[in-house]
């Protein structure tokens, strides 16, 4: 069976660091934070008072007052990504077979603040369950696509992908698959996330997950550094537009990008833990890479995973270097959470618009805050401290884990006819 190339046709991101992919991208490549102290919710009492929030958003940007009380910010920032990625992939769905479009969408958590604010109510009464007959479907992680699919009519397969940190590159990656299986024309595909609240900040810290650097915020995210104590909370979405080359091409429809592999692993070795010699990470990768009939040649820069953990950043470089060989030092390699935070399942999507954007315009955003090298971490790496870098890259690998051990890879590459 002859499958079909796919393509990247519109692009769509709300951010820490803009509300639009042009801010993004601007920000990422000046290297700035996108980390400030919280305004959501009073947090006199919290470990971590930081985090990496999306700014000046106003949903009935997107819809109106009455329907933005009906779904949760998780499923807002997803219908407001979606929005600009359609539009910048001059799609009219009026004139397409809408039998054969789709929507993939990730998220790890789904709709917390619903969640959170029910249970409270409950919680707060005397027993009686007076529960708001929008919490479950606010609540629940499939409703984000539900909502996609109905605001622009797409009768495509549409469900949703859970795997923790990893989820919106699992959509990603069954969206490319659906495509060039010739099961689907088109996907609206990537992730959102909304985890800045009492729960999610509460529940981390009580993992040990998040920084504590309140007395720098805009420091506080420091992948690869000696003195990392943790990821920073963000928040947010990322849209991606994948499409039938032959039908973008029908439609004339602007390329950014190919997207030619993706791979899917397990750590099976702790539930939040990687595996210490990152055997997880090295075989995601080379499912990818396999899939997309490359080798370690053909890979210019790599996207890490890159949280800001003492274990993880140790153990995804060590994978780079055994899986890379002496290539590992030809490559780039940053961490834009240095920037964004850590999105959770909305991580991939934003993440993959960052590869995405660098095979286009050929320059590899830093990792920032980087202050002292790490002796466990080899420091003939080009990890892109600090200031960005301009390179030629043919193709890009997007990594993403999660919690339960869940790897994905993906790989863009500059597009050729």
């Amino acid at each position: 069976m002859q499958l079909k190339r796919v393509v990247v046709t519109g692009l769509g991101a709300l951010t820490p660091l803009g509300n639009t992919v042009p801010e993004y991208w601007n920000g990422l490549v000046n290297g700035v934070s996108g980390a400030a102290m919280i305004t959501k919710f009073d947090t006199e009492k919290f470990k971590t008072k930081f985090a990496c929030e999306v700014k000046n958003f106003n949903p009935e940007d997107f819809m109106d007052k009455k329907e933005a009380r009906k779904v949760d910010p998780f499923v807002q920032y997803a219908i407001a990504a979606t929005h600009e990625a359609v539009v910048d992939s001059g799609a009219n769905f009026e004139e397409l077979n809408t039998d054969r479009i789709g929507v993939i969408w990730g998220a790890g958590i789904g709709g917390l603040k619903t969640f959170l604010d029910e249970i409270s109510s409950f919680a707060k009464g005397d027993g009686t369950p007076r529960y708001n007959p929008f919490f479950i479907p606010k609540m629940i992680i499939d409703i984000a696509a539900g909502h996609i699919s109905i605001k622009y009519g797409l009768r495509g397969p549409n469900f949703a992908t859970v795997s923790a940190c990893a989820s919106s590159n699992n959509a990603i990656i069954d969206a490319f698959n659906y495509i060039r299986l010739g099961k689907a024309d088109m996907f609206i595909t990537g992730g959102s996330e909304a985890i800045i609240n009492e729960a999610g900040i509460g529940g981390f810290n009580a993992m040990h997950a998040l920084s504590t650097r309140n007395d720098s915020p805009e420091t506080a995210s420091r992948p690869f550094d000696l003195d990392r104590d943790g990821f920073v909370a963000g928040e947010g979405a990322g849209a991606l537009i994948l499409e039938d080359l032959e039908h973008a091409k029908k439609r004339g429809a602007k390329i950014y990008a190919e997207i030619v592999g993706g791979g899917m692993s397990a750590d099976a070795n702790h539930i939040t833990a990687p595996h210490p010699e990152g055997l997880g990470a090295r075989n995601v990768m080379v499912a990818a890479l396999e899939d997309a009939g490359m080798t370690v040649d053909d890979i210019d820069y790599i996207n890490v995973h890159g949280t800001s953990t003492p274990l993880g950043d140790i153990s995804e470089t060590t994978a780079i270097v055994n899986l890379f060989g002496e290539n590992a030092y030809k490559l780039n390699i940053s961490s834009t959470k240095s920037m964004t935070g850590h999105l959770l399942g909305a991580a991939g999507a934003v993440e993959a618009i960052a590869s995405i954007m660098a095979v286009v315009n050929d320059i590899v955003p830093p990792t920032i805050n980087h202050f002292t090298d790490d002796p466990a971490i080899d420091p003939q790496l080009n990890l892109t401290f600090n200031k960005p870098q301009k390179r030629v890259i043919r193709a890009a690998l997007s990594n993403t884990f999660g919690f339960g051990g869940h790897n994905t890879s993906v790989i863009f590459k500059k597009f050729e006819e």
